[in-house]
């Protein structure tokens, strides 16, 4: 077997030889991606102490992070989850969202936390750091959102000290500071022992928000917030309304084309019926394919994908005397961008001018449209003296213009936001110097960015047989390396993911801290036991054998004919049980009166 992977390495790398002598711009048919929007990947952090049955009856704080769920896109984000008392009790890797079964998979594992007792914030913060620094792509816009109802509370016989989880807490900070980790924080304060301050400064060390509600039913507007507020979006409320059984019209405003989805999140505690109108008069299936529903017990959430301009017509019915609050959060495919500012030495009294304009995948949209309601300042930032002052930019139309006169000798930020009702975008800021010193490139007084609506360079055109060898070229690579894969994966096949594992002392009722194995270590098989570090007491577990699955699942079987048990029933595993992410499984150990919990998460 492994002369054929010789073989076929050897036909891989000659036929890559060949493609460095062509045109390294030969364009590719489909290169050009659709319009899509900032991709985030974002850590749910939520307290589950025993306090929390108190403060959060009802669970709402469950329902608003599986709102926030369905909110994100339909493909691309990623989502972790880790629920914590005093130490982590259950935890999910970041999970990229590729169709509506992964953000299903997401919202039962929020269905499934328990509750616990004790509380240490330190614990949850530290740990969705972890999960950040193993999963997140340095292409998207991280974030965590801590969901807290109290302040710390040890167990005295832990021996853990405020001090010890002050010192833990600081260093998780400074990490998400280093990182550009915005940490967002919502407290819950329904028995006034909130420590607000708390959390305000750790949203404000970290460049993140801090809200505080005295009742769970604000969660989901909050959560709404959140999501808006990292993407530089606006919550656009539409009128509130009191069900009284009948259809009640709203009307939703799609104001232009560069919409790429409209969130609609209709908030209620009894289930609604919907209808929706587009803006030619026309009903549209609820749901269809470009009409997205998701419901649950305390929300509705219809989301329009590249909906067509105009006004919307939503009609909801709402059980008697139900109050129903319906908001708005649209998500677009733009960035503001600076024109790039003449490299001088510059003194006072100079006059810098200023042009920004709104872009799209990179290039200077020519619809003037987005314009109309939009107002846009010039924030300018005195380094030195940190005093920040707008100066109002004028519309133009296609563009927003002004100009800043130098005062001092200082260092100055410059900034341009620009926003309307349902969005806002800044541009990167542009640092200038009156002070006469010269930058290391040789040009004095300032540093700009790339500009973002730079024109890429045209692709040349090239004869119909060069793209007929770049086409089988690739085609013939990708089959080499497909079938590279399968030998390989064949020969030596491994896990993904990781096994949660807790032991319960039968004697004591004692379960152990939560252990999180990372499986990817193991290739063709292994034991329980390996994975309990060969613990003597536990030399019985040798007989559970895992192998890999396919579709990221594994199999465990039992070579003396063993038993576990999976949702509360025994299974014979002689022939094998196939565990996909999300499983638990109870292994029960008659020799060390000890029982084994674990979990497979991918």
């Amino acid at each position: 077997m492994f002369r054929r992977i010789k073989i076929t390495l050897s036909l891989l790398l000659t036929l890559s030889l060949l493609l460095i002598y062509l045109p390294q711009s030969l364009p590719i048919a489909g290169a050009a991606a659709a319009g899509q929007a900032s991709q985030i990947d974002a850590v749910l952090v939520v307290d589950v102490s025993n306090s929390m049955n108190t403060s959060d009856t009802d669970k709402i704080g469950n329902e608003a992070m599986k709102m926030f769920i369905d909110m994100l896109s339909t493909k691309g984000d990623k989502v972790g989850i880790v629920a914590y008392t005093d130490k982590v009790q259950r935890e999910k890797a970041l999970l990229e969202i590729q169709s509506p079964s992964d953000k299903e998979d997401l919202k039962k594992f929020i269905d499934g936390l328990d509750r616990g007792p004790y509380t240490d914030t330190a614990v949850g913060i530290t740990e969705a750091m972890k999960v950040l620094q193993h999963g997140a792509d340095p292409n998207h816009e991280p974030m965590i959102v801590l969901l807290a109802d109290g302040n710390n509370d040890f167990a005295k016989n832990s021996g853990r000290t405020q001090s010890q989880s002050d010192k833990e807490m600081a260093q998780a900070v400074q990490e998400a500071k280093d990182a550009g980790i915005p940490i967002y924080t919502i407290g819950l304060n329904a028995d006034g022992k909130l420590n607000k301050q708390a959390l305000e400064d750790l949203a404000n060390e970290t460049g993140g928000k801090s809200f505080s509600t005295n009742t769970a039913d604000d969660l989901p507007q909050i959560l709404s917030e959140i999501f808006a507020s990292h993407l530089k979006l606006k919550v656009v409320p539409i009128q509130s309304m009191t069900g009284n059984g009948k259809f009640q019209e709203v009307t939703i405003n799609v104001p232009n084309a560069s919409v790429l989805e409209a969130n609609i999140s209709i908030m209620s505690s009894k289930p609604v019926e919907t209808v929706l109108v587009d803006p030619t008069g026309t009903e549209v299936a609820v749901p269809s394919d470009n009409v997205l529903l998701s419901k649950s017990k305390s929300y509705s959430l219809i989301k329009l994908l590249t909906p067509a301009e105009g006004d919307w017509k939503l009609k909801v019915k709402g059980a008697s005397k139900d109050k129903i609050d319906i908001n708005l959060v649209f998500n677009y495919d733009l960035e503001l961008a600076i024109d790039p500012i003449p490299s001088k030495t510059y003194k006072p009294g100079d006059k810098i001018d200023i042009r920004a304009s709104l872009t799209s995948n990179g290039q200077q949209l020519p619809n003037t449209e987005l314009y109309t309601n939009m107002n846009a300042v010039l924030v300018v930032k005195d380094l030195d003296s940190s005093k920040t002052e707008e100066i109002k930019l004028t519309n133009t139309g296609d563009s927003f213009k002004g100009s800043y006169t130098i005062a001092d000798k200082h260092e100055y930020e410059l900034t341009v936001r620009a926003e309307e009702k349902s969005f806002y975008r800044e541009t990167e800021p542009v640092t200038v110097s009156a002070k006469g010193t010269t930058s290391s490139s040789g040009s004095a007084g300032v540093t700009t960015p790339k500009p973002a609506d730079v024109e890429k360079e045209e692709a040349k055109p090239f004869p119909v047989m060069l793209t007929i060898i770049w086409g089988l070229i690739i085609a013939t690579l990708l089959g080499a390396a497909i079938l590279i894969m399968k030998m390989i994966q064949k020969a030596n096949k491994g896990f993904v993911g990781q096994l949660v594992i807790e032991i319960r002392d039968e004697n004591t009722n004692e379960k152990t801290f939560p252990q999180y194995k990372k499986l990817g270590a193991f290739k063709g098989k292994f034991n329980l036991h390996q994975l309990l570090q060969l613990a003597p007491e536990l030399k019985e577990t040798e007989g559970f054998i895992f192998n890999p699955g396919s579709n990221d699942r594994i199999i465990i079987r039992s070579q003396n004919g063993g038993t576990l048990e999976k949702s509360g029933r025994a299974v014979d595993i002689s022939k094998g049980l196939e565990l996909k992410s999300g499983d638990r499984i109870t292994v029960p150990l008659s020799q060390a009166d000890k029982t084994i919990f674990l979990e497979y998460l991918v």
